[in-house]
């Protein structure tokens, strides 16, 4: 069965398509679908609302099993921003230079113990829009005082998650892959997929 992928990050497809691709999906992107490049405007105040938004969009679209994700970066004593608006914390959509420079000018004088924070991603599956699952994926850490690393994108240079001193920027995808925000919410997936099928 073909599901389509709302995002555009052809990395974020081929991790999904390798979690549910052996309940017999074929995940495939917007463009390989067919989909005009359009922006879907997320205005939800959750990360719930805005990966329900976009997969049901896509949806709306070509009628196919749609699969959308949003995430972002929750810091404990900012309470809980930048969050939704992680992608355009400072200002500009995208521009995770800035946004890096923005959050480490927030917590310069913050100790390490206070730099708590969470990597969160929560994935919508669309099947009708009477038939929805939603898996939620939490990673914990703290927030370097600079950016390590080039792998990545986003805060991932900023980011150490529990249990490791290196940043996601450092650590090798296959171990990102298997710890992060990212990679939980796809195997509660997974485990509700697994449920459906009996």
């Amino acid at each position: 069965m073909k599901v389509v992928a709302a995002t555009k990050n052809k990395h974020k497809v081929e991790e999904i398509n390798a979690i549910i691709g052996p309940f017999g999906f074929e995940v495939v992107s917007r463009e390989e679908a067919g989909i005009p490049d359009i922006e879907i405007e997320e205005d939800g105040t959750t990360f719930e609302e805005n990966s329900l938004k976009k997969a049901m969009e896509i949806h709306k679209m070509c009628g196919l099993p749609t699969i959308a994700d949003d995430s972002g970066l929750m810091v404990d004593v900012l309470d809980g921003a930048p969050g939704v608006y992680s992608s355009r914390f400072a200002g500009e959509e995208g521009n995770d230079a800035k946004n890096n420079e923005k959050l480490l000018r927030l917590l310069a004088d913050v100790p390490w113990e206070k730099r708590r924070g969470k990597f969160v991603s929560v994935i919508t599956m669309v099947f009708s829009p009477d038939d929805v699952l939603v898996a939620r994926g939490e990673c914990y850490g703290h927030i370097l005082y600079s950016a390590l690393g080039e792998n990545g994108f986003g805060y991932d240079p900023l980011f150490a998650p529990d249990g490791y001193e290196e940043s996601f920027g450092q650590l090798p995808k296959e171990v990102k892959n298997q710890i992060s925000h990212r990679a939980r919410a796809l195997q509660a997936l997974q485990k509700q997929l697994r449920d459906r099928v009996g």
